[in-house]
């Protein structure tokens, strides 16, 4: 990997949209030349999936958090990573090393929807011994 495929990577980072002609002009690079580096970015996974961020308060999702989770027991682990990975309020499960297990990014309609999930659903998952809620107030930088 080298400069240009820094700047390649940016550019896609900033809009996964960008035509390979709109990269070549940035990058000074035949067009045929860009999407073989394009290519081999993909071929080698630094490139896992182009995607699209969405406006989440547009969507109704206007409660941002994150939510340390303690795991009682190792035997749970497997099955906690199953539910995160299903769940449609987690966007993001982390396990991390320190007091808690796991980290979660998680969204919600309201704080009342937060709590239903962190209460009523989170907490009951086999193995949820302690969490810890911190909601974001505001973003300030996010990146993909």
């Amino acid at each position: 990997m080298d400069v240009i495929d820094l700047k390649i990577l940016k550019i896609l980072q900033e809009n996964s949209r960008t035509t390979s002609t709109q990269i070549s002009r940035s990058v000074l690079l035949s067009v045929p030349a860009v999407t073989e580096r394009i290519r081999k970015l993909e071929e080698k996974k630094i490139i896992k999936k182009f995607t699209l961020s969405l406006n989440r308060k547009k969507l109704g999702q206007n409660i941002l958090a994150f939510v340390f989770v303690g795991i009682n027991g190792a035997e749970h682990l497997s099955r906690f990573k199953e539910l995160m990975t299903a769940s449609t309020w987690v966007l993001e499960c982390h396990k991390i090393a320190g007091e808690y297990d796991f980290l979660l990014k998680v969204i919600a309609e309201d704080t009342e929807k937060l709590e239903i999930y962190t209460s009523h659903i989170l907490k009951k998952a086999a193995g949820v011994a302690k969490l810890n809620t911190v909601v974001v107030l505001s973003t300030h930088k996010e990146e993909m």
